[in-house]
Order: C-alpha cells, then structure tokens, then sequence
C-alpha cells in the first residue's frame, strides 16, 4: 500500500505545461465523495499521487484498468477509493476481491481499506496462507466487504468453506498483476475466473507488466484503459545506486564496514535464499547488529512479527528475500542492499523500490562478486 504521499516535485520540473493542472486537482476533484475525502485528509494524503489523478476517474466511470505505476506511487489508494466510492453507493456484502502475491502485502493493503474506511464501517477478511483458517472461515462467514486474499489460500476457502461464494462480486483487483499472472498462481487464478462473475469490474495494478498481462487482458477484462505513469520499468528519480565489485568470500566482511560506515540508518539487506538470509541475520546479531530476518520460511506470526518490529524501528536492519521486495511500504528505509544479486531485473527494481519512496531520496547498494 501506498504510503502518505508528498507530492514528487522532480517531476513537475519536465512537464511546466501540467504543473498548473495539477496545482488544483484533489480527491475531490475526481469525483471521490465527501466521506472519503475526509478520511483521505485524515490520513495526511493532501493531493492525489499521478497514478490516482489518472486512474480515479476512469475507475468511478466504470471503466476497467490496467496501472502501471512506479514503486512507492500511490497504486493502492488508485483501486481502494473507487472501489469505497461505489461500496457507498451501492451497499452490499463480498463486494470487492483483491488478489496479491505475499501475505505480507496483504495485510497491508487491508490496513489501507480499513483506514480509507473506518467512518463508513468497511470491513475487509485477510485470506493467506500460513494462518489458522477456522478463524479465516468464521471472517468469511461475516460476509466483510473488501476479501484481500494470496490465490492459494482464497480457493482453499471456496472449495472447502461452506456457504462461502463469490458470485455476487462487482470488483476484482490483482496487485503485483505480473507476478499473479505468472506460472506461479496460473492454475489458481484461471479456477478463480471461473468462479467470479463476468459481469464485474478488473484492475490491474503493478510497477512491471509483462506479456502475461496480455495474455489476461482478453480473457477478463472488458476494454480496458491502460494507466501508465511510466512505460518502461525504471527505478524512482531520487535514488543514487551504487555497486561493489568484490570477491565472494569477502561479502560478509564488507556489508559488516558498510553497515558501520552508515550506521544510524536503517537497512534492508535482499539475500537470495532463506538459508543465506538467516545466516546474514545470525552473523550481524552475534556482531552486535539488531538485525531481524524474514524469509518464507518463517511462521506467520513471525513474519508479520519481524515487520512489525522493523516498522516501529526497534531493529534497524531488515534481512529478507524477496518475499519482501514487492510493495511493502515501511516509510524510514534508507539503505537497500543487494547482498545477494537478484535473478531477474525485476526484481532488481522492486527491491530498490523499498527505499526513496513517495518523494524521499535513498541509497542502493548492490553486491557483485567474481562469479
């Protein structure tokens, strides 16, 4: 979920002819209700991000979306007030279902619902793995407005809960939509199709898109308008990216000087497995580094705990693979680095988006070794 943005002035320096435009434009502007743009106001979003000022207004048109916006640029508020604005207008239960990749993200994008929501009593159901789901079967039987589900888990739930259906939805999102459409969730996401009705609204939200979203695009969704705020993928303004070219078995000892040579800020350091990842975390903590691993893995509980511990900056170094590199927004990263070099450029730009997000400036580093 996006955080409280402060509007990006880089970019108002390329485009004088919109920046008048832009200076008016608020939520209410784009058609969004006098609730919910309190409760915008309320969470400190003063003015809508690009992605919302394109996306807002199509989406309460009825219209079905693809958005292409970078890291740390408002997507979630895009899909979460249009899709408030129509709940408003039209009460019912199971209204919307939003797909994502990682329990992590889920949570996030229901904390985002709930706060947007709070004065009109949404309530939303997480539905991912990893957790009890009796209690995830008794949230569904309250029939809540907003399901944020992983795609496991979700089909879990239709297959086994009884009385649980989505055949009354109105609105489908898939966040990260590249990456639910990828081999990953296929079979999952073609069982879900099945069971929603066509006769809905779809978005699509992601930073990268992919020929997969093409593929997608003719079988769910009805003429669609693409959002792109950026068409290529690309790393946000405000970041300076560095590399170290060093040999393999010297990696520990340099992130060692670089965690001491930029102490006093926090980091967010990409392994490639959980194996690596819990050995980084064990070596920095005997060092006397509060360093707190998050991988696969790991419980759920632990998971959320080791996020939650990094987000309320009681640990100042965060170790993760990439379950953690997409759209996981904890506002006081200042530092990613890639201990571990990524296996696609992708992912490349979705673990550097984890700093310098909504108009903050920030610092990666990345690892680059013989091999």
């Amino acid at each position: 979920m996006a955080a409280p943005e402060e509007h990006d002035s880089s970019t108002e320096a390329l485009q004088p002819a919109v920046e008048e435009e832009e200076e008016t434009k608020t939520f209410k502007d784009l058609g969004v209700t006098d609730v919910l743009c309190e409760a915008c106001d309320q969470l400190g979003w003063a003015k809508p991000t690009k992605i919302q000022i394109e996306a807002i207004p199509l989406a309460l048109q009825g219209r079905d979306i693809i958005g292409l916006a970078e890291t740390g640029s408002g997507k979630t508020g895009a899909f979460a007030l249009p899709i408030l604005n129509a709940l408003l207008e039209t009460p019912q239960r199971l209204f919307a279902l939003v797909l994502t990749p990682t329990r992590e993200l889920a949570f996030q994008i229901s904390e985002q619902f709930e706060a947007l929501g709070s004065s009109i009593g949404v309530q939303c159901a997480v539905i991912v793995g990893g957790i009890d789901s009796m209690s995830q079967s008794l949230a569904l039987a309250k029939k809540p407005h907003i399901v944020i589900a992983t795609p496991g888990r979700l089909i879990d739930h239709l297959e086994n809960t009884k009385g649980f259906n989505l055949r009354a939805l109105k609105y489908l999102v898939m966040d990260e939509a590249d990456r639910i459409l990828n081999m990953d969730f296929e079979t999952e996401v073609d069982k879900i199709l099945k069971v929603i009705p066509r006769d809905r609204k779809t978005f699509l939200f992601s930073a990268t898109m992919t020929k997969k979203v093409q593929k997608l695009q003719r079988a769910a969704l009805k003429n669609p308008v693409k959002c792109a705020v950026s068409s290529k993928y690309q790393t946000v303004e405000k970041l300076q990216q560095y590399y170290l070219f060093i040999p393999s078995k010297f990696k520990d000892t340099y992130l060692v000087y670089i965690l001491n040579e930029l102490a006093g800020n926090s980091f967010m350091i990409f392994c490639s497995t959980c194996n690596n990842t819990q050995r980084t975390a064990l070596l920095l903590r005997n060092l006397g580094f509060t360093a707190i691993p998050l991988h696969g893995q790991m419980s759920q509980s632990k998971r959320l705990g080791s996020l939650n511990k990094f987000k309320a900056k009681a640990r100042s170094i965060l170790l993760a693979t990439d379950v953690a590199s997409r759209g996981l927004d904890i506002p006081h990263v200042d530092v990613v680095v890639n201990f571990d070099i990524p296996t696609h450029s992708k992912d490349y730009i979705h673990r550097v988006g984890r700093t310098a997000r909504a108009g903050r400036s920030g610092k990666a580093i990345t690892f680059v070794t013989q091999s």
